[in-house]
């Protein structure tokens, strides 16, 4: 066992923290120049809280859930915070990494969306809301890294001395999936504040082909703006052209996600965009008809087009690089070239998300770079966060030699984080498996083009039997995607 001494302050105490893989890093921080982020003020949504609600019993609960340790509070950065631990504790620490929190000023803590799973299961959990809201994955793993260090001074504070966790394994969701990809990288480890080894990661519908996402968004502007007759008006004036390339490429633009009512009906044009979106975004596969016009996601990068690159004031400078991208028009090669002709180039600052002397890059990066078994779940309609992002961080994974340490899998899904909770619970146990006993569990090939087009892809892991703990969205999307595409019958 690793044992790390780290001052931090919690009501006036001064604690010295002894944690399970982790430490603080040595030399002191050099001052960096600031930036929008640092000049927000956020607040705990429930400054004074000390426990939360426990979770009601339901069919199937094979543990009496109504003695779990509960506790909340506020880390001395201001970062609220919550902490489960079973009666039965098996002694894994799960962190929970949230999704993007919008821009509110205060901070909410999000229980994990497999909380009944894992407490049935013997795990402790805690989760962070991080001391800052908007897209600030550097906010996410320092906080979370902080709170699983200081677990066993909590439990103690709290009367129920506990030893250190044996493992600690990190999960999350969108976002929350980039923080935790990040969050086991050899750069992270390198450069955070707060230092800390996982023994293995989970992360669902996550970025993790980190800033790559945001040139993907920018790329289905560009692209869209050239096919609607406007690629040469600046990108950051999206909001005055809008309505018109919307209107050019779409006859409806967007109905209500989850009802089976389509949410864009491709005009001529848009059927040509939409080659492009399916090509920009992963490739033929799946669902993405249905992710497309039924899952509503696309409606969400189209809000956040016109960027100016920096990540609504996380970097300083753009980030935006559309030069590497090529849209492809399938069947029809010559409107292809045109295209990308027509189509503006964006480039990004060179050191617009460098190395800090402070920490973490302010955008932590997913260099494919670990050492603990990581398992990544995606789902094939998701347009706001596309499958593409898995293929990166496959191809990332083999040139840095991590890929025996990745498993992928694919569900049949058709908008941003539409899993079931039996998805994801399932998903969990093929981790803490593969890290208890050493065997790791199948997953999808995710680069195979004609495998990912076949029709019967991602239904190996796919679980459409909701519970009761579903999220909201699900239990409107998932039966129109068993409906309207099941999976082919075995043959």
């Amino acid at each position: 066992m690793r044992t790390l001494w780290i001052g931090w302050t919690m009501a006036g105490i001064v604690l010295g923290l002894a944690g399970c893989g982790g430490d603080s890093g040595g030399e002191s921080a050099q001052a960096e120049e600031p930036r929008a982020q640092d000049q927000r003020v956020f607040t705990a949504a429930e400054p004074d809280a000390r426990t939360f609600a426990a979770m009601a019993a339901a069919a199937g609960d094979t543990t009496d859930l109504s003695g779990t340790s509960r506790w909340a509070g506020v880390m001395p950065n201001g970062a609220a915070y919550r902490v489960e631990v079973p009666v039965n504790w098996n002694g894994t620490l799960v962190m929970f990494a949230h999704g993007y929190a919008g821009t509110g000023d205060k901070l909410a803590v999000q229980n994990p969306p497999i909380r009944r799973h894992l407490l049935q299961g013997g795990y402790a959990w805690a989760a962070s809301s991080y001391a800052k809201n908007y897209y600030d994955v550097r906010a996410g793993v320092e906080d979370t890294n902080a709170l699983a260090l200081a677990f066993s001074d909590i439990a103690r504070a709290n009367q129920r001395p506990l030893a250190a966790p044996e493992r600690v394994l990190v999960m999350g969701t969108s976002m929350g999936g980039h923080v935790t990809a990040a969050a086991v990288e050899a750069e992270t480890y390198r450069t955070a504040n707060h230092k800390m080894k996982y023994d293995g990661a989970l992360a669902m519908c996550g970025p993790v082909g980190d800033t790559e996402l945001f040139n993907v968004m920018a790329g289905l502007q560009m692209s869209a703006q050239a096919l609607a007759g406007f690629a040469d008006v600046p990108s950051q004036q999206w909001s005055t052209i809008s309505n018109q390339v919307i209107g050019a490429l779409f006859s409806t633009y967007p109905a209500v996600p989850g009802l089976g009512v389509p949410m864009a009906v491709t005009s001529p044009l848009g059927t040509q965009y939409a080659s492009v979106i399916e090509n920009l975004t992963g490739g033929e596969r799946p669902m993405f008809p249905l992710g497309l016009t039924v899952g509503g996601s696309l409606s969400l990068p189209f809000r956040e087009l016109g960027s100016d690159g920096t990540v609504s004031g996380i970097l300083n400078k753009s980030v935006l690089d559309t030069t590497r991208l090529t849209y492809v028009i399938d069947g029809d090669p010559a409107a292809t070239a045109q295209l990308n002709a027509a189509a503006q180039k964006l480039t990004a600052a060179p050191d617009a998300n460098r190395l800090r002397t402070d920490g973490l890059r302010w955008v932590p990066q997913v260099n494919g770079e670990f050492s603990v078994p990581v398992v990544s779940i995606h789902t094939l309609g998701d347009l706001y966060v596309p499958f593409g992002m898995q293929q990166l961080y496959r191809k990332r994974a083999e040139a840095k030699g991590s890929s025996a340490l990745l498993v992928q899998r694919a569900m049949r899904g058709i908008s941003h984080c539409d899993f079931t909770v039996a998805e994801m619970s399932e998903s969990f146990d093929a981790l803490a498996q593969w890290v208890e006993s050493g065997v790791k569990p199948a997953g999808d090939d995710v680069l195979n083009a004609q495998t990912v087009a076949s029709p019967a892809y991602g239904c190996t892991y796919t679980r459409d039997a909701l519970g009761p703990d579903e999220f909201a969205w699900t239990q409107g999307l998932r039966p129109v995607a068993s409906r309207l595409a099941p999976c082919p019958a075995p043959v």
